[in-house]
């Protein structure tokens, strides 16, 4: 049996594989995951991970995100966020040759995956302008669900600012003046697309692989394919990317 472990700032996503490569995921609440199942042990939080219900005798554990070094998970392999991402969407989509777009949490990543193979890619985890965070924190001052934020990309306001902050302002400011909720959802998909266009322009390729949580957004994935003119394919589950990387990274 194999444990993948995506350790992400918002959520951790766990995924467990077995050899015929049958998984089963999970889905946890990061700060609830570390209360309710993290023990400080020698100045390092390890993972109780038979209060989490998980057999782990015999098992592959690998692990991976924002919290894979600074968790003590005993006999786990740790490898790179951009790595097990690149693995998991191959292993989703059954694509060899594509450019993966992740937007996590509080990161966004664009690489260059040719036969399958990670051969380039950049990262953005300095800002989270283009990220779920800021979606949540614009759904909020919208007072609109992070669904019906998603669904919104025709007639966008221009929103100018690179700042989440600020960019929050801005967005009050546009209120006052009396746009449209929807036009005004609109223009926070497409200040997403902004701020990540410039990495999928330079490792373009003729389609793009969404992952992440913000996959899920309607909104986004229909920017891109207007905007690039590439096919955006966003498979199932793509917040479990990373974990099932891991698990295929140890399985091979």
């Amino acid at each position: 049996m194999y444990i993948g472990l995506d350790l992400g700032s918002r959520s951790v996503k766990i995924a467990i594989m077995s050899e015929d490569r049958t998984y089963r995921l999970r889905k946890l609440d990061t700060i609830n995951f570390y209360r309710e199942y993290g023990t400080k042990t020698g100045g390092q939080l390890s993972i109780d991970f038979s209060a989490l219900g998980l057999e782990i005798k015999g098992a592959q554990i690998t692990a991976t995100g924002y919290g894979r070094q600074t968790v003590d998970i005993r006999g786990a392999q740790v490898i790179p966020e951009i790595k097990a991402h690149a693995l998991g969407a191959v292993y989703l989509t059954g694509l060899s040759d594509f450019t993966l777009l992740d937007l996590g949490g509080q990161d966004s990543k664009v690489a260059l995956v040719r036969n399958s193979r990670l051969v380039d890619f950049l990262t953005n985890d300095k800002c989270a302008a283009s990220t779920g965070r800021y979606l949540e924190n614009m759904a909020a001052v919208l007072n609109i669900s992070l669904p019906e934020l998603s669904r919104y990309y025709q007639n966008p306001v221009d929103l100018t600012s690179t700042c989440a902050i600020f960019g929050e302002s801005e967005l009050i400011d546009k209120i006052v003046q009396g746009f449209s909720v929807s036009s005004l959802a609109a223009g926070v998909n497409y200040s997403i697309f902004k701020r990540i266009h410039p990495m999928l322009a330079k490792l373009a390729s003729d389609t793009v692989v969404f992952t992440g949580g913000v996959a899920h957004s309607s909104a986004l994935q229909e920017i891109i394919r207007q905007r690039t003119g590439v096919a955006v394919v966003v498979p199932s589950n793509p917040e479990y990317a990373g974990a099932i990387g891991c698990c295929v990274h140890a399985q091979e």
